[in-house]
């Protein structure tokens, strides 16, 4: 039961991404067009045919120093006694999301607020309704055992917790340093709770 209503939900939540690009890159684009007018001000934008080279060299890269990424990561965690789940959310995170983080970092510092945090939730949601529900569907192709979507309750927690704080921050359209400290900290938490706290081994 748990298995069909994961594959369900991960359909509804591809085509929910799906619909998301829609919006923002067709019947909608006036509405996401401030960054790009911002960006064209100040420097040319790159041929089609370069940035798609570019984006597949990358992404080549990027692919490659995962794989390596992950191997030393499992070494590490057993030697270092983390948890699963505290590789999985805190440390491949952070390494993972390292090139979107300076991205982001570099915009906020150009007091491009709107550009950074939409770089921040559009990885978040890009993860949550399209990578996660895709991994769920290719398990039963290519996968040892089918994924599913079912999360423990302390996982549930931490991603309503972070919902709302992101909701919080970004509703006010405004932002200051000690904002940034307070989202560490939350972060922090959930940090140290996995580490001390791993969820139960099934």
């Amino acid at each position: 039961m748990t298995q069909k209503l994961s594959v369900a939900l991960a359909v509804l939540l591809i085509v929910g991404y799906g619909l998301g690009l829609v919006f923002s890159l067709k019947t909608h684009r006036e509405v996401f067009a401030g960054g790009a007018e911002h960006a064209e001000q100040g420097e040319p934008p790159w041929p089609i045919s370069l940035a798609v080279v570019t984006l597949a060299v990358v992404t080549v890269l990027v692919a490659l120093v995962s794989e390596i990424f992950v191997e030393s990561v499992q070494k590490a965690a057993e030697t270092l006694g983390m948890s699963q789940a505290f590789v999985g959310f805190i440390v491949v995170a952070l390494v993972g999301g390292a090139a979107e983080m300076a991205v982001a970092f570099s915009a906020a510092r150009k007091n491009r607020l709107d550009l950074s945090v939409g770089i921040a939730l559009g990885s978040a949601t890009q993860i949550a309704l399209f990578v996660g529900p895709v991994l769920v569907l290719l398990s039963y192709v290519i996968g040892p055992t089918p994924m599913d979507l079912q999360f423990w309750p302390g996982a549930v927690v931490m991603v309503f917790v972070a919902t709302l704080v992101a909701a919080f921050i970004t509703s006010g359209g405004r932002s200051a340093w000690f904002v940034g400290v307070l989202l560490l900290l939350v972060y922090a938490v959930f940090a140290i709770s996995l580490y001390l706290w791993p969820p139960p081994v099934q």
